[in-house]
């Protein structure tokens, strides 16, 4: 039996259950000073105030440092080729996405590049990524396909995951994204394309159980909001649980199906109109916001305060992907939410730890410091949760621990 007795915690936060915490609940942290946190065979057995237990296991000073849950990034698009700063000077000049992806940039230049790579050269690329951020403080990652955008594309890119989920410290969810956007050569014929999802992807996926979820764009020149219901209750149907982006640079439905259809998320929702927010909380979808796109890409921010006082749960990630947003850093995004979404530090916090693992199906596994959840914590260079979303710009992760196992510290 291994186990780890983390002691000396200055400041331990965190939100506590299995469940996304919405409204008023959502800024609610249990707060402990000069804590532990007691750890065996990488679960968390104990913590607390008092009491500490004796143990001839390895013990770990913290210091007098806060301590947190390990973070949890709920959107990534890690599987890709290639890189896209050939775009930096055209998004300077103000050209809109939509433009770029139209002359062939964009998400279609990445699939290009991704198509051109091996599995083992998207896996290593992967790991490396995987590798920075555990040392910024992620401990739990979603990634998406959908820089295939065919079978053997897609299921490459869902492989790769498959093999990094096991090869590297990381846990890592998988989500199938082969509509992220239409190929070229279906330009004039979007039918075959869904027919090519639904009838041929999508029970590929299924069979080999390469995903947990099924994804999908919907977005002006993209799906629309009916081809992507179409998608997702096929999805469904083969035991993909929905997400969708929505409401990014439109507002064309994506929201409001979000709620209708009950997805377990829905991504982005920069333009989420009041109806789409009504329809999320009445659904009980996770609104998975992401703030450091919206600061790459100089556009405006999701409505986060409207969608909390909704009573719809907030979860924050880094949308980390080649194109509108290289960045993985999770502790920038809580930054950035902080500042740009006036989300007190407390409501940061839960976004990217419970409210984002329940946003990928893991809140009864991580998202908090819980008896019998794995043991993944953050031991941070800060004394209080306020100093961590304080300072900009610098990697405050001291010691990383992925179940009871330390790293970076």
């Amino acid at each position: 039996m291994s186990s780890l007795l983390i002691h000396n915690i200055g400041m331990l936060v965190t939100p506590e259950g299995t469940e996304a915490r919405r409204g008023a609940d959502q800024g609610t942290l249990r707060v402990l000073e000069n804590a532990w946190v007691y750890t065996e065979n990488g679960e968390i057995i104990s913590y607390g105030d008092r009491n500490m237990p004796i143990t001839m296991g390895e013990k770990l000073d913290a210091g007098g440092r806060l301590v947190t849950p390990g973070l949890v990034d709920a959107h990534t698009h890690l599987i890709f080729g290639g890189w896209r700063q050939n775009e930096l000077a055209m998004k300077l000049r103000n050209v809109p996405y939509l433009d770029i992806l139209a002359a062939g940039g964009g998400i279609l230049s990445t699939v290009k590049a991704t198509h051109a790579a091996t599995e083992d050269e998207l896996a290593a690329k992967a790991g490396a990524v995987l590798d920075e951020m555990l040392a910024f403080g992620t401990t739990t990652c979603e990634a998406k396909s959908g820089y295939g955008l065919d079978k053997n594309e897609e299921l490459k890119q869902l492989k790769v995951i498959k093999r990094l989920n096991k090869e590297h410290p990381l846990d890592l969810v998988p989500t199938f994204m082969g509509a992220h956007a239409l190929p070229p050569e279906f330009k004039e014929n979007r039918e075959d394309y869904l027919k090519l999802l639904c009838e041929v992807m999508i029970p590929a996926v299924a069979k080999q159980k390469l995903a947990k979820f099924c994804d999908v764009f919907c977005e002006t020149g993209v799906f629309t909001a009916e081809e992507s219901r179409r998608i997702l209750e096929c999805g469904r149907q083969y035991g993909l649980i929905p997400k969708i982006h929505a409401d990014e640079i439109d507002a064309i439905g994506g929201s409001q199906l979000a709620g209708e259809i009950g997805a377990i998320s829905a991504e982005h929702l920069i333009v989420c109109p009041e109806e789409g927010i009504q329809s999320m909380a009445q659904g009980g979808t996770v609104a998975c916001l992401l703030p450091a796109t919206s600061f790459y890409l100089n556009a405006a921010y999701a409505p986060a305060r409207k969608m909390i006082e909704a009573g719809v749960p907030v979860a924050l990630a880094s949308d980390f992907n080649p194109g509108s947003c290289p960045c993985l850093n999770l502790q920038l995004v809580m930054n950035i939410a902080c500042l740009k979404y006036r989300l007190t530090p407390e409501e940061v916090l839960t976004g990217v730890t419970l409210n984002a693992a329940a946003a990928i199906g893991m809140a009864d596994k991580v998202g908090s410091i819980d008896r019998m959840k794995q043991a993944d914590l953050v031991i941070w260079d800060a004394p209080d949760l306020n100093y961590l979303c304080y300072r900009l710009g610098s990697n405050l992760a001291h010691t990383v621990i992925k179940k009871g196992v330390k790293y970076h510290g």
